[in-house]
């Protein structure tokens, strides 16, 4: 019976295990596996899979935690290599510290995979855009045209009767269609010289480092909770085989490599399950694939979604037109047509006013009505934010796009997050399990007499 039946030529002695039968076990192997009835309690080894399934869980939550926080550096900065999240007392979330690498590295995905600039730009109808602004040029029309008039002709102009004076102002906004329309023309055709659409995205993410934590979680919402929850379900599994090394063999080294290996292999098991295999492979009655590439349709809405509600908008595009490093070749260009346009506007005025003021004056008039539609127009710009949210349609078109990527290309939205200093996060999980399996050794399983250990 028992070990008896397996083992009948040894010599045993009564074993406490099975004291309903007469059963042995080998007095050889009780020696070498270091076993002593009278050594542990029972639910000293049950403990062992939920310690490991808590430090599992718990080192996956650190290591997300460590991925997005803190947003800035914490700790005292006395030695820091560029761009890395660590430094000799302290860490700041690896995403914050390389939000421009990894905004650069999506901006780039977007551009060579999902957005042709040029094309989406093209989508602009001038005409509908002028139509657009056409309340607001009018506004602006007005505007100009009475301070110059006070500036270079006060006295003709108080005395002209008000009807007089509005026509004025009308003939002006009459004109603004032709003005708009080829100034939008020009800029569809000349978009890479006003735009730097990299330099946007990239400075939206390191000036609010919040903001690429924000894409990152809801594009992973769904794997962030599985890491979380995997650490507990992987260091179960992981500590109930700790329990059954440690019952036949009680080692001090044991329960230190365990925690160390929970910490370690749960980090990575989550890691690679979220990304690998990136094709789906058929196991028995089953289809298995990476968990965030199973999600493919689902991820598209909502990295299209984030992004053209948090970055690739009509008021952020415009503002970056405007203050970018690309603001000199806008500003040369609205001159260039704000010029035409003041002399199609007072060129039948030009022989009365000439004899009136002078050349002189007359150019100088000329001049300042182009700068001050030059600082003006923009001004007035955001007329044209709903108009162009909707021709440009860059939401519909990313989250298209992106459902059609290749599997190699897709994980490349999400990974970029993990595989930046991926390692470190690894090692710190195994760290961590480490020290609690020493904690471990000399808090429950110290003190008991006869208990050997090896």
């Amino acid at each position: 019976v028992c070990c008896r039946r397996y083992l009948p030529t040894l010599e045993y002695e009564y074993c406490p295990w099975c004291p309903a039968l007469p059963a042995t076990v080998p007095i050889y192997l009780r020696s070498a596996m270091a076993f002593n009835e009278n050594c542990y309690e029972w639910w000293q080894f049950a403990i062992m899979p939920l310690i490991a399934g808590f430090v599992g869980w718990g080192t996956n939550v650190l290591a997300l935690e460590m991925t997005f926080r803190p947003i800035r550096f914490v700790g005292p900065e006395l030695f820091r290599i560029k761009d890395q999240p660590w430094g000799l007392f302290g860490w700041q979330g690896i995403i914050p510290t390389k939000a421009e690498k990894m905004a650069s590295i999506c901006f780039d995905l977007m551009t060579t995979k999902l957005l042709d600039i040029q094309e989406i730009f093209n989508r602009l109808r001038p005409e509908k855009f002028s139509e657009a602004m056409e309340e607001g040029v009018l506004l602006l029309m007005d505007e100009i045209v009475n301070e110059v008039a006070m500036e270079y002709m006060p006295g003709v102009w108080k005395k002209l009767p008000e009807d007089v004076r509005d026509e004025m102002v009308i003939v002006a906004h009459q004109a603004s269609p032709e003005f708009l329309t080829a100034f939008m023309t020009d800029m569809q055709k000349h978009v890479d010289d006003i735009l730097d659409m990299k330099q946007m995205t990239v400075q939206a993410c390191v000036k609010n480092k919040h903001l690429m934590n924000k894409i990152f979680k809801e594009c992973g919402d769904k794997e962030f909770t599985f890491i979380r929850r995997s650490g507990a379900y992987f260091g179960f599994a992981f500590g109930c085989v700790q329990m059954l090394i440690w019952f036949f063999y009680t080692g001090a080294w044991i329960l230190p490599v365990a925690g160390f290996l929970v910490g370690w292999c749960t980090n990575w098991l989550a890691l690679k399950v979220i990304f690998r295999p990136l094709y789906p492979v058929r196991v028995g009655c089953w289809t298995i694939q990476g968990l965030f590439l199973i999600r493919q349709m689902e991820v598209s809405e909502t990295f299209a979604r984030v992004n053209c509600v948090e970055i690739l908008h009509a008021e952020a595009v415009w503002e970056s037109i405007l203050t970018g490093p690309l603001r000199k070749n806008f500003f040369a260009m609205l001159r260039a047509h704000s010029i035409v346009f003041t002399e199609r506007l007072i060129g039948g005025l030009k022989p009365v006013a000439v004899a009136s003021m002078g050349g002189q004056r007359f150019a100088e008039m000329k001049e300042d009505i182009a700068t001050k539609i030059c600082e003006k127009l923009p001004t007035i710009i955001d007329q044209s934010y709903e108009y162009m949210t909707e021709a440009l349609d860059m939401e519909n078109t990313i989250r298209e796009k992106m459902k059609a990527l290749t599997p190699e290309e897709f994980e490349g939205v999400l990974h970029p997050a993990f595989e930046e200093d991926e390692i470190t996060l690894i090692a710190v999980g195994a760290i961590l399990g480490l020290i609690v399996g020493v904690l471990q050794l000399f808090t429950l399983f110290a003190g008991q007499s006869g208990c050997p250990t090896t």
